[in-house]
């Protein structure tokens, strides 16, 4: 057996051993399933951000890092920002198969949603990025994307007093606190600001028996049994692996594209091949098209074509209303984000580039 199909198998058994050990001494306000929720899944907390290990919150970090989000002058053109590709409006997705990015290009895969991004294990589809700094980095040089290098975009930060005074409120004692690193920084603290609480499967799990009703109990009964929580468990309800697509049956090239070759691109493992990062299922119903083709935009149908492609189970209409309906359960309060006002450039600000008409 090879070594992701050994590590799919392994999570499996451990999510039915899981499953299955439960005693009327552990069930939640006298019902069962609650139980089962509450031990192969975590709310979203309410407390406004998550700690991250390396890089501790403060309220200066994460104000420059949503002027930096928004801010579009950190790409080339000035025409694209993190929230292009990211709409913090609509889901944290742009709502495109794939995004468009530097002179008109279209980007290889569709964007993922940085809601609760950071509970995830790594970052992108791939997992190449070890966590949102390292991500944060990433578009802002990447040519398909924002299409500027780390020299221009410090440049274009040290020109603008407004900046200069925001990194120093966040960076205070450094010497040249204007870097690269230190924007990248920034983003990734307002990034774990971006969280979605209090959805009614959160509630559910809290131990409130009716925050979702029967047929999105059914649903998640369904998810769980037919074995969709091998690849998404734990907070994200996802995000905590990497999965190849097609375990049963290989999906449709305009699907699977037959040049992707997923996480094997990042570790050249052959096991890796079309192995992708199983995604955070929260707030799955904002975030069209799906996977990370961009192909399907039917929640519905995604689920169909996981069963087939993933479980080898032919699920029947009824299965996939009902486990619809439980992924709808997973939608929480979306993050509300003011539009800041940004610093203004100078003569000294270099000028963009790029963006023709297409």
């Amino acid at each position: 057996m090879n070594r992701v199909l050994r590590t799919f198998a392994i999570t499996l058994a451990a999510v039915v051993t899981a499953s299955l050990l439960f005693t009327p001494m552990v069930v939640a306000q006298d019902d069962p399933l609650i139980a089962r929720a509450q031990a192969l899944f975590e709310p979203i907390p309410t407390t406004g951000y998550a700690e991250l290990d390396d890089n501790p919150y403060t309220e200066a970090k994460s104000e420059l890092g949503r002027m930096l989000w928004f801010d579009p002058r950190l790409s080339a053109s000035w025409a694209i920002s993190c929230n292009s590709c990211h709409n913090l409006g609509t889901g944290g997705v742009d709502l495109q198969s794939k995004s468009i990015g530097h002179d008109w290009q279209r980007g290889g895969r569709n964007s993922p949603t940085m809601l609760n991004a950071v509970y995830n294990l790594a970052q992108f589809w791939d997992g190449r990025a070890a966590d949102l700094e390292e991500q944060a980095m990433g578009p802002v040089q990447d040519s398909l994307e924002m299409n500027n290098t780390p020299e221009n975009a410090v440049a274009t930060l040290k020109s603008m007093p407004g900046y200069v005074e925001a990194f120093e409120a966040a960076f205070p004692g450094e010497a040249d606190p204007v870097t690269f690193e230190n924007m990248a920084k920034a983003i990734e603290v307002f990034e774990a600001t971006l969280l979605t609480p209090n959805a009614p499967f959160d509630l559910y799990m809290k131990g409130d028996a009716d925050a979702i009703n029967a047929e999105e109990r059914e649903g998640f009964e369904l998810f769980v049994n037919k074995g969709c929580v091998s690849c998404h468990m734990g907070i994200n309800i996802g995000g905590t692996g990497y999965f190849p697509f097609g375990v049963i049956e290989r999906p449709d090239a305009f699907i699977l594209p037959e040049d992707d070759l997923g996480r094997y691109q990042v570790t050249n493992v052959e096991a890796d091949k079309y192995a992708f990062k199983s995604p955070s299922l929260r707030n799955i119903e904002l975030t069209p098209p799906y996977f990370h083709s961009g192909s399907i935009w039917s929640l519905e149908d995604a689920v169909r074509i996981m069963g087939d492609a993933q479980l080898g189970a032919t699920l029947t209409d009824d299965d996939v209303v009902k486990i619809t309906a439980f992924l709808r359960t997973l939608t929480g309060d979306q993050p509300v984000v003011e539009f800041p006002i940004l610093p203004e450039i100078t003569e000294s600000t270099p000028l963009p580039t790029g963006m023709t008409m297409p």
